[in-house]
């Protein structure tokens, strides 16, 4: 299995190509070219190998969500030419990530454990356990960090203060949060699913907010397993996940959490396809089809030929 770790294209009328931890995005003046390579990061470090399929996977599912949600708001996505590139609208994107969490559980539990009783300008309930559904989901925006820096949390006051969105902006951006919440929920229910807590960016077009990346898939969101929640909740046991939390455990019980000075641990050809396999159990999973994996000797060639095809 071949794996797509870089890519270098030249595509009519390119201006510039940003090469993310994850993505590689090429400015094509009122439109870009987002391509999910097979890259994967962790505690903001980008692992030493590609996982074959993932970018597929990712790109696959986020196409469904927003084909799904055009009825919510309007988003970036025009046309996805290859099974690993969204080509899509040109926004300027607002500088935060808002978080919705339907379930106290991760880093808010965390918070919540040690004391914590407001977070991002949210008072909490007292006497909530892990993973407790919240009484209605709750929005904790982080401020969009820089590549090698952490996002930040931040509350809508502190937006409004800072300038980052205007009130009217902002209650758009929380409308349309809840309402992708919602519509997310319902289709995971169908697949047996609970959508726990994701994240969702905007930006803006001609004036116009429209929904920008990925939606709803496995790195962007953490989904529990309907089936037993109540039972393992009460218990007070760890919930079934369908996430990308399963690699930050594994690097996590080799020793690796990003500090200065941990070494990523082997990334063996059996990891490698455990992952891969993983990846695409989450598409079948969260999608309800069969994965069609698109496999060739130059994936990259695939791809440039297919973009240019479509921009001709």
């Amino acid at each position: 299995m071949k794996a797509l770790t870089q890519t270098d294209f030249q595509l009519p009328g390119q201006q510039s190509v940003y090469h993310g931890k994850v993505r590689d995005v090429y400015d094509l003046g009122d439109r870009l070219a987002m391509v999910a390579t097979d890259r994967i990061s962790a505690f903001d470090v980008i692992l030493p190998k590609g996982i074959p399929f993932k970018g597929q996977v990712l790109n696959q599912i986020a196409a469904k969500f927003l084909d799904a949600t055009t009825d919510i708001c309007p988003n970036w996505k025009l046309a996805t030419p290859d099974p690993m590139v969204t080509v899509g609208v040109m926004c300027q994107g607002f500088p935060l990530e808002m978080i919705v969490r339907g379930y106290l559980c991760g880093s808010a539990w965390r918070a919540y454990k040690s004391g914590v009783r407001e977070i991002c300008g949210v008072r909490l309930p007292e006497g909530m356990r892990e993973n407790e559904r919240f009484p209605q989901p709750i929005i904790t925006p982080t401020t969009k960090a820089e590549y090698g820096e952490h996002d930040a949390d931040i509350s809508k006051e502190e937006i409004l203060q800072r300038g980052l969105a205007t009130p009217e902006e902002y209650a758009t951006l929380e409308k349309y949060a809840l309402a992708l919440f919602a519509r997310g929920t319902e289709i995971a229910a169908e697949r047996g699913l609970i959508l726990v807590d994701t994240k969702y960016e905007f930006g803006k077009h001609d004036g116009t907010i429209y929904l920008m990346d990925e939606i709803h898939t496995p790195d962007s969101s953490r989904y529990f397993y309907a089936e037993g929640y109540q039972e393992r909740f009460e218990a007070g046991e760890p919930q079934r996940q369908l996430s990308k939390e399963f690699v930050r455990e594994w690097l996590m019980d080799n020793g690796f959490q990003g500090k200065e000075g941990q070494q990523v641990p082997e990334m063996t050809d059996e990891i490698v396809k455990s992952i891969s396999d993983r990846y695409i159990e989450l598409y079948e999973h969260i999608t309800g089809e069969t994965f069609a994996a698109q496999a060739d000797e130059d994936i990259a060639a695939r791809i440039e030929q297919n973009l240019k095809a479509y921009l001709a």
